[in-house]
């Protein structure tokens, strides 16, 4: 099959993947099980490329997917696009923190990633490179 079940049929499965979406976007972060992020990953990836096509058929797309919660949809148009305009996918990290207890599912955190600049990027290389440089003598 192309996606999880989750234990749910398929009207809560999706209200429950649009809402842990909306909070992946508002919160930048969220705790949860390893199998529920990874199929929440896909949704995330999916309104971020929306945000970035930003003409007015992927903003219903949006819309629809988000049960028309406009402030998260203006968020990821207006601020998730810009963020990551020179990124070709991949916006979504998945950290292993623990197992929880009680039933032992692995617990991650799902967050976005944060965009660094490409100047930024340089800087940090060469003051690795001189200090390097400096080690040497």
């Amino acid at each position: 099959m192309a996606y999880r079940k989750l234990g749910r049929d398929n009207k809560h499965r999706r209200s429950m993947l649009a809402t842990m979406t909306k909070q992946v976007v508002m919160n930048e972060s969220i705790t949860t099980t390893d199998t529920r992020a990874k199929e929440v990953r896909k949704f995330v990836e999916k309104m971020i490329t929306y945000g970035k096509k930003g003409d007015l058929v992927s903003r219903r797309k949006a819309l629809a997917f988000l049960h028309n919660d406009t402030e998260v949809v203006n968020k990821v148009f207006n601020d998730l696009a810009k963020r990551y305009e020179n990124r070709e996918g991949g916006y979504t990290q998945i950290l292993k923190v623990a197992e929880r207890r009680g039933d032992n599912s692995l617990m991650v955190i799902l967050r976005l990633v944060e965009e660094n600049k490409p100047e930024e990027k340089k800087a940090k290389k060469e003051t690795k490179k001189e200090t390097k440089k400096e080690e040497k003598k």
